[in-house]
């Protein structure tokens, strides 16, 4: 015979959950602890060998002073708000208009429509790299904020598409047609009934697009070049010396970076959970 296997609701199991989650919780956050060491060590350190040894000073305060102080790293977060904000505006707004119209209306070719703006999501980015950067320098838009607004939402636009359909047509459709027998004009309808109907999937697809774009590095370095347009993520690279990398720099303006999107998440988690959770259960 065969042992049972303990119930997930026994003593046993919960004492054992309850030791391996902060073993757990450790291991996921090791990367992220890391780099707030290095951030906490002089220069002196990284010349010595000492990479994961306990700092010889505590160095934070003059580390993150010099970030800002010494370097772009002011510009270039605002670089990455004047990116992300126009960009999460951007995608949003237009996938909300794109969704209402592939998940209310019924013509044809809506599935082929539909199908295209689903399927920009599985081509793999890399491949588009030449064609986009030479189509940014034909309309003269390389190396600039705009560009890579334009190109953001445009890629963007076809995940949040999906979202937003898929949401839409969850909504209860007698609202839409009592509105219509009434006499409500589609435009009041999407204004009055639907968009108040999609604040929290607005609000989870914004954490999620205001991440997506605030962390890009790809797109940052293949069209933007320059502490003019380049966001954040870019701009950390500029503390890499030509024989020498600031590690202590680097991983100061690291953390720096990071806390906007966690900032956002905390902010709006409320909204987010709600969004994503809706319509789990009936």
């Amino acid at each position: 015979m065969y042992p049972t296997p303990i119930a997930k609701t026994s003593p046993a199991w919960q004492i054992s959950y309850q030791a391996l989650l902060p073993v757990a919780l450790v291991l996921w956050l090791l990367p992220l602890i890391g780099v707030a060491i290095f951030s906490l060590k002089p220069a002196a350190d990284f010349a010595q060998g000492n990479y994961w040894g306990w700092p010889s000073t505590f160095s934070g305060i003059q580390n993150y002073t010099l970030v800002f102080t010494g370097s772009d790293m002011p510009r270039y977060l605002m670089n990455s708000v004047l990116i992300t904000v126009p960009t999460v505006i951007g995608a949003v707004a237009l996938s909300c208009m794109t969704g209402f119209a592939l998940g209310v209306y019924h013509f044809r070719g809506n599935l082929l429509i539909f199908f295209m703006f689903v399927a920009g999501n599985f081509v793999p980015f890399q491949i588009l790299m030449v064609p986009v950067r030479d189509l940014t320098l034909a309309m003269g838009l390389y190396d600039t904020k705009t560009g890579l607004v334009l190109f953001h939402i445009a890629f963007q636009t076809g995940f949040c598409t999906l979202f937003m359909r898929n949401f839409i047509r969850a909504l209860p459709r007698p609202l839409i047609e009592a509105a219509r027998v009434e006499g409500v004009s589609e435009i009041r309808i999407f204004a009055f009934i639907i968009l108040p109907l999609m604040k929290p999937a607005i609000a989870a697809l914004s954490v999620l697009i205001f991440t997506f774009i605030w962390n890009d590095y790809f797109w940052a370095i293949v069209l933007t070049q320059g502490a003019d347009s380049q966001p954040v993520t870019a701009g950390i690279t500029s503390f890499n010396a030509q024989y020498r990398a600031a590690y202590h720099l680097m991983s100061a303006g690291s953390l720096v970076a990071a806390l906007p999107p966690v900032v956002m998440f905390f902010a709006m988690q409320r909204h987010f959970i709600a969004g994503l959770t809706l319509g789990a259960v009936k």
